[in-house]
C-alpha cells in the first residue's frame, strides 16, 4: 500500500471550497511528482478522479497552456511556471539573493542551494548547481522531509509544539517518506533523533547533514535571517547550503573548511536584506474573468470554468503584491468577491494561501504545482513542441540554433530539429555545426536588422532557408529558429510572405516560455 502524501492528511474541505479546484491542483500535483507527464489513465489511478473528469480538466489546463496533450498523455507545458514564479516573485528572495548564492557556488565550486520552510518540510527557492558527472539533482521547488535535510533542523528549532506534533503524525503516517518524491525511502540509517538536532541547530546557529539523504550527499546549512525590529527578533527567511559528496568532502570538512565562507555569505545576504528598498508593485494580471468566459462560450462542458477562474487567483500575487486582501484579489483579477473568496478558501485549505489579519499570502507549496520538472528545462526542450507544430503546419522541415562560444571564424550549432514528411527534405541532425556567415540561422544571430535573415543556395545548390532570431528576457538573441527547403518548392516571395508570418508566431512562442522559464532558473540553451 502506498503511503499518503502530506497533503493528503488535510482534514476534509469545506463546504465552501470549489471542488473543481481541489480537482485540478491534484491532476497538477500528480504530474508534478511524476517528473511531468503522464496518461490520461494513470492520471485516474494516482487522482482517484473518473476518467471523464481527468479529460476535463486536462482540457481546460490545456487552454490555458499550463498542459499540452500529446497523443494520450499530459505534458505540463513551461506556462504553468507563471503559479511559481508568482510566489518566488512575491517572496523576492530569491531576486534579492540569488547573486550572492551564485557567487559562493563559483568560488567553493560546490553547489550552493536557499530553502524555505514548507510546513514540516524544506522546500528549494534557489539552486547554483555545478555541472560534473556526479552532481546533485535538486530542483527548485523540490520538497524534503526536515529531519533528513541540513537546513530542516535551523527552521525546526523555531517550531512551536504544534509543529512538532504535526512532524510526529506526519512520520507515523508516512514511514518510509513515500510523500517526498525527491527523495529516496527513508531507512534505518536515516533515522535520527530530530529533536537533539533542531536543539543543536539552534545553539550552534549552523546544521550538517551527514548522508541523511543518500549515501554519498552532505551538506552544511546557515541561516539567513529576516531584518529584525526592535520588539521581535529576526526570524529564519530562508536557509542557505553548500552542498557536496564525500569523494570531495566529509562533513566534518564541509564544517571546517567551508562553513565560515558560508557564513561571510550570509552575512551579505542579511545585509541586502536589511537594505533592500520596498518593491514597486508590477502590473496585476488584466483581463483574466472575460478570457474564461469567452473559453467556456467556445468549449463548452469541456472547459471547467471555475478551475480556470480559481487558478487566476493564483496569479493576482506577486512582486510589491505579497499580501492581497479579498478586494485586492478580486480587482487584480476582475472576479466577483464571491468567487474570489471561494477560491482563497479552497487554496486554504489545500495549503497553498495564509491567511491573517484578513490578508492572503502564497505559501511555498505552490511550487508544488507543476515546477520542479520544468526548472531544469533547456531552451532546445522548450522549443521543440512549437518546432513540430511548425514543420506540420508549413510541411517543411523547422530546426533551432544557437552560436558556439569560442569559434572563429563563427559557427552555429543545431540543438533541435523538427522533420517534415517529404520524399526530399533537409536533413541536419541535432549536434551538427555550419559556418555561422553562410546560413539564415548564423546571420540572425550575428546581425539580422530586419529581424529575419536569409540564405539562398549558399550552403548547397537547392536549399533556401529563412530564420528569426530568439530573444532572451534582456532582448539579447540567444539562439535562431528557421525554415528549410528546397528552392523549387518555394520562392522568395513565398517565404516572405506565407512562412516569415508562421515563423515570427512560432519564435514569439518559444520567447514566452524561455522568458517565463527563464524568471527564476537558469535555462540551458540546450
Amino acid at each position: 500500500m502506498t503511503a499518503p502524501s502530506p497533503s493528503s492528511l488535510s482534514p476534509a474541505p469545506p463546504a465552501e471550497a470549489v471542488t473543481p479546484l481541489v480537482r485540478g491542483v491534484a491532476v497538477l500535483t500528480a504530474l508534478t511528482e511524476a517528473g511531468g507527464t503522464l496518461s490520461a489513465s494513470a492520471l485516474e489511478r494516482s487522482t482517484g478522479l473518473a476518467r471523464s473528469t481527468v479529460d476535463r480538466i486536462t482540457a481546460t489546463l490545456a487552454r490555458m497552456g499550463y498542459v499540452r496533450l500529446d497523443g494520450r498523455d499530459a505534458v505540463l507545458a513551461p506556462r504553468v511556471m507563471e503559479l511559481g514564479n508568482a510566489y518566488l516573485a512575491a517572496l523576492r528572495l530569491p531576486s534579492l539573493l540569488d547573486g550572492e548564492a551564485d557567487a559562493l557556488a563559483d568560488e567553493l565550486d560546490e553547489s550552493v542551494s536557499l530553502a524555505v520552510a514548507d510546513r514540516d518540510g524544506i522546500r528549494f527557492i534557489h539552486q547554483a548547481t555545478r555541472r560534473r558527472a556526479m552532481s546533485v539533482s535538486f530542483r527548485i521547488g523540490d520538497l524534503l522531509p526536515a529531519e533528513r535535510t541540513a537546513p530542516g533542523p535551523l527552521f525546526a528549532a523555531e517550531w512551536t509544539e504544534a509543529d512538532w506534533s504535526a512532524w510526529h503524525t506526519r512520520r507515523a503516517a508516512d514511514p518510509t517518506d513515500a510523500g517526498f518524491p525527491a527523495v529516496p525511502p527513508r531507512t534505518p540509517t536515516t533515522t535520527t533523533d530530530f529533536e537533539s538536532q533542531a536543539a543543536q541547530a539552534r545553539h550552534n546557529g549552523w546544521s550538517l547533514d551527514d548522508q541523511l539523504i543518500e549515501p554519498g550527499l552532505v551538506a552544511v546549512s546557515a541561516p539567513v535571517r529576516a531584518p529584525a525590529s526592535p520588539s521581535v527578533p529576526g526570524r529564519i527567511a530562508c536557509v542557505a547550503s553548500v552542498v557536496s559528496h564525500t569523494s570531495r568532502h566529509t562533513a566534518a570538512d564541509l564544517r571546517e573548511t567551508l562553513l565560515p565562507r558560508l557564513r561571510t555569505a550570509v552575512a551579505a545576504m542579511e545585509s541586502r536584506l536589511r537594505e533592500a528598498a520596498p518593491p514597486e508593485p508590477g502590473p496585476a494580471p488584466a483581463g483574466l474573468a472575460i478570457w474564461t468566459t469567452a473559453s467556456k462560450h467556445e468549449l463548452g462542458r469541456d472547459f471547467v470554468e471555475s478551475l480556470a477562474r480559481g487558478l487566476t487567483v493564483l496569479t493576482a500575487f506577486g512582486e510589491g503584491r505579497s499580501s492581497l486582501t479579498l478586494t485586492d484579489v478580486a480587482k487584480a483579477t476582475g472576479l466577483a468577491r464571491a468567487t474570489a473568496r471561494r477560491a482563497l478558501i479552497t487554496y486554504e485549505h489545500l495549503g497553498l494561501v495564509a491567511a491573517q489579519d484578513r490578508r492572503f499570502t502564497l505559501t511555498p507549496r505552490v511550487l508544488s504545482l507543476g515546477y520542479p520538472p520544468l526548472s531544469r528545462t533547456t531552451l532546445a526542450h522548450l522549443a521543440t513542441p512549437h518546432l513540430r507544430a511548425l514543420a506540420d503546419r508549413l510541411h517543411e522541415p523547422t530546426a533551432l540554433a544557437v552560436l558556439v562560444p569560442g569559434t572563429d571564424p563563427a559557427e552555429i550549432q543545431y540543438v533541435a530539429v523538427a522533420a517534415a514528411s517529404r520524399v526530399l527534405t533537409v536533413d541536419i541532425t541535432v549536434g551538427t555545426r555550419l559556418p555561422a556567415t553562410r546560413t539564415a540561422l548564423g546571420r540572425a544571430l550575428l546581425d539580422s536588422p530586419h529581424g529575419y535573415a536569409l540564405a539562398d543556395e549558399e550552403l548547397e545548390s537547392g536549399l533556401r532557408s529563412i530564420a528569426v532570431p530568439v530573444r532572451d528576457r534582456t532582448g539579447r538573441p540567444v539562439a535562431a529558429l528557421n525554415v528549410a527547403t528546397h528552392a523549387a518548392r518555394r520562392s522568395l516571395d513565398n517565404f516572405l510572405t506565407e512562412v516569415l508570418p508562421d515563423l515570427r508566431t512560432t519564435a514569439d512562442r518559444v520567447q514566452s516560455d524561455l522568458h517565463l522559464a527563464s524568471r527564476f532558473t537558469h535555462v540551458p540553451l540546450a
